[in-house]
């Protein structure tokens, strides 16, 4: 018997070292996995409409195998980053800007993944015209972002003025994000921004990114008072008992209805009460922000109290 055990144990032991040595092995070969190369195709469309001209640019990141990348794709104009998206779980993105006047030549750069390489389209060319109405343009620099969950980060919206010489009075703008993920939120300085008239200058305002991280498991924290149901448990069956002996007592019956009110009462003051479990317990814990890839709209807008302009650019924020 003595035997038997120890060969047992032996066996164990052998079986422990084994898992022990593959495990960092195999973390080792998927480390030194070399990661696929990429290919990155840019297709822009541009439309012009009251003095200004928007371009819809479609983006597709493929493997070498074949099969479609996942991440996010920055945008270039002449060299500069402009904006950013996610892929689709198709490999694609599709996003539109609005361009200056003048000649542009745009790019997009894939920036890779855990099992992707980087690459770079092809260059695009595009014209853009405008009118002689007072407007302003928005881009974002840097195009993509990347946080773990509980950091912040920032970015710079940059307002270039157009046509501001038309101006009677001075343009507000006011800047707003949309598309962040659950637990993330965004802030400007200022959020409300202003170009006066036969104002040229680029107006850059920092985008701050927020991220939450976990902080714990609400549900380990929120236990049922034993003192609470030493009370609760009884008044109920009292309750239960009275219901039944109403039918054969009359008197009962207003007797029964004050000890609902008081039962009910009871309730309101004790754990069962929300307010009373939000200043005992405190608020539930929140999670953390979810992983993924988000594509995060950056809106500048302003009125003249007739008419509404409205130009965006976008983000491509990753939460790992």
């Amino acid at each position: 018997m003595t035997g038997f055990l120890r060969r047992g144990l032996r066996h164990q032991l052998v079986a422990a070292l084994s898992i022990a040595l593959a495990v960092p092995a195999l973390a080792l070969a998927a480390e030194n996995t070399p990661r696929l190369a990429t290919q990155t195709a840019l297709a822009v469309h541009t439309l012009n409409q009251n003095g200004r001209t928007r371009a819809t640019l479609n983006v597709s990141v493929t493997g070498e195998d074949g099969r479609p990348a996942t991440g996010v794709v920055a945008i270039s104009d002449n060299g500069a980053e402009m904006a950013g998206a996610a892929l689709d779980a198709t490999g694609k993105a599709a996003l539109v800007v609005s361009l200056l006047e003048g000649d542009h030549s745009l790019t997009a750069a894939y920036t890779g993944d855990s099992t992707h390489l980087e690459s770079t389209s092809d260059s695009a060319s595009a014209s853009a015209t405008s009118g002689t109405t007072p407007n302003f343009g928005i881009t974002v620099s840097p195009a993509t972002l990347s946080l773990t969950p509980g950091q912040t980060g920032t970015v710079t919206a940059s307002i270039t003025p157009v046509n501001s010489a038309g101006l009677t009075a001075p343009m507000f703008v006011t800047l707003s994000c949309s598309g962040l993920p659950d637990q993330a939120a965004c802030s400007f300085t200022p959020e409300s921004i202003e170009i006066l008239p036969g104002a040229t200058a680029v107006i850059a305002v920092p985008l701050v990114v927020v991220t939450q991280a976990a902080g714990g498991t609400a549900a380990s924290l929120r236990r049922s008072s034993p003192v609470a149901w030493a009370f609760l448990l009884p008044g109920a069956l009292a309750l239960g008992g009275l219901a039944w002996s109403a039918r054969r007592r009359p008197w009962l019956n207003r007797f029964a209805l004050l000890a609902l009110v008081a039962f009910v009462t009871l309730l309101g003051t004790t754990a069962c009460n929300p307010r009373y479990d939000y200043y005992n317990h405190g608020p539930p814990i929140p999670p953390a922000t979810p992983a993924g890839n988000y594509t995060v709209s950056v809106t500048a807008q302003s009125s003249n109290g007739i008419t509404a302009i409205t130009n965006s650019a976008v983000l491509a924020l990753t939460v790992k």
